[in-house]
């Protein structure tokens, strides 16, 4: 059990309290009620994510107050309430935020009161790779927190010795955002997260990456025996971010055409990295998944679409033109939120679920990743 828990001061993980094995067969039970169309013989068993120390990423916000500061979330009135010993966080990131809270307090920088709305210090995300590297990122309100900041990195780099990437982002706006548009890189450039066979993936400051990373290592593992057992000439992997799906499907030496379309261009520079240092011959380009779907031409279409998209799902137009590109055999469809999914789902008829699978990226919370293997009827 959790200390924050029993103490009321987080709520996060809500589903504590429930022995693990009951969340893994609820939130398949949840998964089969909402997609009937999923035969029952097709549900392969879920992939679980751990009790404990599996967050490979930890949003802080930073509360309290000059000298004393607070690493953790917001309470119901604002204020800071301090979470520097949350077990579901990997253990290098449990280590550094002591180091971290009394760097911050060092500096002066005075986080920032949200009810008030002034301050400088917002947000500190860290994030661990398999190897016990860190990326750091500030999250501050003005150029005079970043101008702190970068004088005071060779005093963080002693603080903090994994720390592999430090970067600052500039969020002026009083926002209920994690992060504004301005990154400043102070160190590095990527973290490399290790994701089995073989295969490091680049994580940019602004880059996405699942939380879980024994999780997302299955994830990849499943997807790329889909689409090895479909065997498709050509493959896009739609909202492919640092192109985790794309990389594990097409594999170092495969006559595979894989190409990976991301809006996030530091995603891209990411995934194009990964590949180079690979081997893998995989394009990536920056664009909307939807528009570049709809505008490409009949003779470029794959034979194979991955889809990864955020919780709104794929949406009405890009499920519309899976329906009806009859060159597109299979669809391996990977969900955060099996609600949006089994309303694409249900917008793609011409599609049989021939697999399907939940992966447990979110324990002790009602969230969670659902992969289906699609293919045309």
């Amino acid at each position: 059990m959790c200390d924050y828990f029993e103490a009321g001061r987080c709520r996060s993980c809500a589903l504590i309290e429930t022995p693990y094995e009951q969340q893994l067969r609820d939130k398949e039970a949840r998964c089969r009620e909402l997609l009937p169309g999923v035969p029952e013989r097709a549900w392969l068993p879920p992939v679980p994510g751990g009790v404990r120390e599996f967050r490979n990423k930890a949003k802080l916000v930073v509360g309290g107050r000059p000298g004393r500061v607070t690493l953790g979330i917001l309470g119901p009135d604002g204020a800071g309430v301090d979470l520097r010993d949350c077990l579901i966080q990997q253990p290098t990131i449990r280590a550094a935020i002591p180091s971290l809270a009394r760097f911050i307090e060092q500096s002066g920088l005075p986080p920032y009161d949200v009810p008030k709305r002034r301050g400088e210090l917002k947000f500190v995300h860290v994030t661990a790779s398999p190897d016990g590297e860190l990326m750091l990122r500030f999250v501050v309100r003005s150029e005079r927190a970043l101008d702190v900041l970068r004088t005071r990195l060779p005093q963080l780099r002693r603080a903090i010795p994994a720390a592999a990437v430090v970067s600052v982002n500039l969020l002026p706006e009083h926002k209920a955002v994690l992060e504004g548009e301005r990154e400043v890189p102070l160190l590095g450039s990527s973290l490399a997260m290790d994701t089995g066979a073989g295969l490091a993936l680049h994580l940019r400051p602004q880059s996405f990456f699942q939380t879980n990373t024994s999780v997302a290592r299955a994830l990849y593992a499943q997807a790329a025996e889909w689409i090895e057992r479909a065997d498709p000439a050509s493959l896009w992997d739609l909202y492919c971010g640092v192109g985790g799906f794309a990389l594990h499907s097409a594999g170092a030496g495969s006559a595979r055409r894989v190409l990976g379309i991301e809006i996030s261009e530091e995603a891209v520079r990411s995934a194009r990295r990964s590949a180079r240092e690979a081997g893998i011959d995989a394009r990536f380009e920056a664009g909307d998944a939807t528009a570049f779907a709809l505008g490409a031409s009949r003779e470029d279409l794959p034979e194979a679409v991955i889809v990864n998209p955020p919780r709104r799902g794929i949406g009405a137009e890009l499920a519309g033109w899976l329906e009806g590109a009859a060159g597109i055999r299979h669809v391996v469809y990977s969900s955060c939120n099996p609600e949006s999914l089994a309303r694409d789902l249900a917008a793609m008829p011409s599609f049989a679920a021939r697999e399907a699978r939940v992966f447990d990226m979110f324990p002790h919370t009602r969230h969670m990743e659902a992969a289906v293997l699609l293919e045309r009827r």
